[in-house]
């Protein structure tokens, strides 16, 4: 697979270093560079930077001033372009000044090649899922689908696309998927994208509720139907007449109560509890269910004639850990929803943060992304979310890993990427060190600031390692 090209501005006094880079970076990377950028110059061209890379070695303290300052007119675009910024190795000064600007990440000089590959291609990701994100909501991308259900991967683009086709057919639609993929939203877009639009989208859960109460909230009473009916009250089926009536978790529905279900869809008729008077219906009917409907019908636990009602068509909903891909688009709407909400300022996510996100397995799928992103929003103060705003848990699969090996040893699990090797040897590393940060830097051959970099980078998971007391 061919990698996408990245593309670069590069704001240096020293031209012949960035051909120098350029060259070494490979054909994957595009370079443009010049000595004095205005902030004209980056918004005429900013469709084309994926990345600026500010050169702020010590060469010409007037022109890095500049640079600096530039920082500030990128930090007030309305779409900001990531900001990496080369230092020289031990100028640990401008390291917090930089950040405090809002510099994506910082690289000492001269850099070292892959890891300077690594972080272009990890801000080029983040610019990517914001430009993404940007997209879908100015120029309605994802056609009527509301502004909740992101599409961002090709198995939901399928999805996306059998759900315009079905829509327009006033047929039975049955929504499959775990617990948290979005049936509802599905449902909802289903009844936004049908000739009932206009009318009712009543939506009920059968889940763990008592057959009577099922019932009455289906069918509605008459006054008096029982004790404490003080009046006549409309149920869900009456209330979604010329709309579409979702009923979800429909696996959960008494056996009883699917008889009843059946006699509606086949008559469009219904008598409210207490009355014997037909109450004339037209609706189209969603169902939703985590449960697999075949097997409880051949088990005599769902009526067959009803599962062929209701499975007209069928749509299913993958889980968020089979489409990870589309985890960092996610993560970014929920961010700016919630930041809006709470008046937050929180405008991206650490590099570690993404990558727990993406390693988490996600058995509450994409409510429970949700929610993890709503309380990392509101405990972050503002800049861009760590992995110690994260609910407890995430990230921190190789901690424990380390704590249960005998002392200097150091197991990886199936599946462990080149970042969680290289984070667990710093963590050891240091911890056989007594938390001597100069000498694990030498040990690892690494310079003290690339060692502080990666602490910070790390957040608290390196503190609940132990790796950043003092």
């Amino acid at each position: 697979m061919i990698s996408e090209c990245v593309h670069v501005f590069v704001s240096t006094a020293d031209l012949e270093f960035a051909q120098i880079i350029g060259r070494a970076l490979g054909a994957e990377f595009e370079l443009r560079a010049e000595r004095r950028s205005s902030p004209a110059n980056i918004r005429e061209h900013s469709n084309w930077w994926d990345i600026v890379l500010l050169d702020l070695r010590k060469l010409s303290t007037e022109s890095n001033a500049d640079r600096i300052h530039l920082m500030d007119e990128i930090k007030q675009m309305d779409f900001a372009i990531p900001t990496i910024a080369l230092l020289d190795n031990d100028d640990e000064g401008s390291v917090r000044q930089v950040f405090e600007k809002g510099a994506y990440d910082t690289v000492a000089c001269p850099p070292n090649i892959a890891e300077l590959r690594l972080v272009l291609r990890r801000a080029h990701r983040f610019h990517q899922v914001e430009k993404e994100l940007r997209e879908l909501r100015s120029k309605g991308k994802s056609g009527s689908m509301n502004s909740n259900f992101i599409v961002s991967t090709d198995s939901m683009q399928q999805v996306l696309a059998f759900t315009r086709k079905i829509a327009p057919c006033d047929v039975s639609v049955l929504v499959t998927g775990e617990t948290g993929t979005g049936k509802e939203l599905l449902a909802r877009e289903i009844h936004n994208l049908s000739p009932r639009a206009s009318g009712p989208f009543v939506a009920f859960s059968c889940a763990n509720m008592p057959e009577t109460l099922v019932e009455d909230e289906l069918f509605g009473h008459e006054k008096g139907a029982f004790t404490g009916a003080a009046g006549m009250r409309r149920g869900r089926i009456e209330m979604a007449d010329q709309g579409t009536l979702f009923l979800d978790e429909i696996g959960d529905l008494e056996l009883g109560l699917q008889a009843k279900l059946l006699r509606v869809l086949q008559e469009r008729s219904f008598e409210r509890l207490g009355s014997n008077a037909p109450v004339k219906v037209n609706f189209r009917l969603v169902c939703a269910t985590h449960r697999n409907l075949q097997e409880m019908v051949d088990q005599g636990k769902f009526r067959t004639d009803l599962y062929y009602r209701l499975n007209v068509v069928q749509v299913h909903l993958p889980p968020l850990r089979v489409r990870r891909e589309g985890i960092p688009l996610l993560a970014s709407h929920f961010m700016t929803r919630f930041s809006r909400l709470f008046n937050k300022d929180v405008k991206r996510f650490s590099s570690t943060a993404l990558r727990a996100l993406e390693e988490y397995k996600w058995p509450g799928n994409v409510r429970e992304l949700r929610n993890a992103i709503e309380r990392a929003v509101v405990l972050c103060g503002e800049g861009q979310i760590q992995s110690r705003h994260l609910p407890p848990g995430f990230g921190t699969r190789l901690i424990r890993a380390v704590a249960e090996l005998p002392p200097n040893a150091i197991q990886l699990e199936v599946g462990a990427t080149v970042d969680d090797a290289e984070r667990m040897l710093i963590f050891k590393t240091l911890e056989s060190t007594h938390n001597n940060k100069t000498r694990a830097a030498e040990i690892l051959g690494i310079s003290l600031k690339t060692l502080h970099n990666k602490l910070r980078e790390y957040g608290s998971t390196a503190a609940t390692a132990g790796a950043l007391e003092e």
